[in-house]
């Protein structure tokens, strides 16, 4: 319910009609709609390898597909609420923080920073389109086709920056 309706619109009563319970109950295991949400919008860390950009851009890649090739319901209800809730954005951002500073790490240059964040944000901005928005061919594009596409970016971003 919270990738369908976002997290203001989810209700502890709603979630417990559609598992068939009792909100109390719901209310009895989870405490709180915050907590209802965190446990539901929990997300596994990527293992991305630290030591090699060109292979921890292939690791957020393939990361990338999974979730492109069957619809992330964790995900979704993450993006679709912290775009509309700033707890869940705040609550988002702590849980992300290690994942860039992986990403961050294995990038080599002063800007590391800065080119881990946009390859975070192609990430999410593919995600977002792909099954939020829905607009044009990325909503029904194949993972492979995406990432073929995408494949020169992210080595472009993870690599070392030119001299000169």
């Amino acid at each position: 319910m919270f990738a369908d309706l976002g997290y203001d619109r989810t209700t502890i009563r709603a979630v417990a009609k559609a598992a068939g319970v009792d909100g109390g109950l719901v209310m009895h295991y989870f405490g709180s709609k915050d907590e209802l949400f965190a446990r539901a919008a929990e997300l596994p860390a990527d293992e991305l390898p630290g030591d090699d950009p060109a292979r921890m851009a292939e690791a957020l890649l393939e990361s990338l597909a999974k979730r492109l090739d069957s619809e992330p319901v964790a995900s979704l209800a993450v993006l679709r609420s912290m775009l509309t809730n700033a707890s869940a954005a705040d609550r988002y951002r702590a849980a992300a923080k290690p994942q860039l500073g992986q990403i961050t790490a294995a990038i080599p240059g002063d800007d590391a920073e800065l080119r881990a964040s946009l390859l975070s944000a192609i990430v999410h901005g593919v995600i977002i389109e792909r099954y939020l928005l829905r607009l044009g061919r990325l909503a029904d594009a194949s993972p492979e086709q995406i990432v073929d596409l995408l494949r020169p970016c992210f080595q472009e971003l993870a690599a070392a920056p030119a001299a000169g």
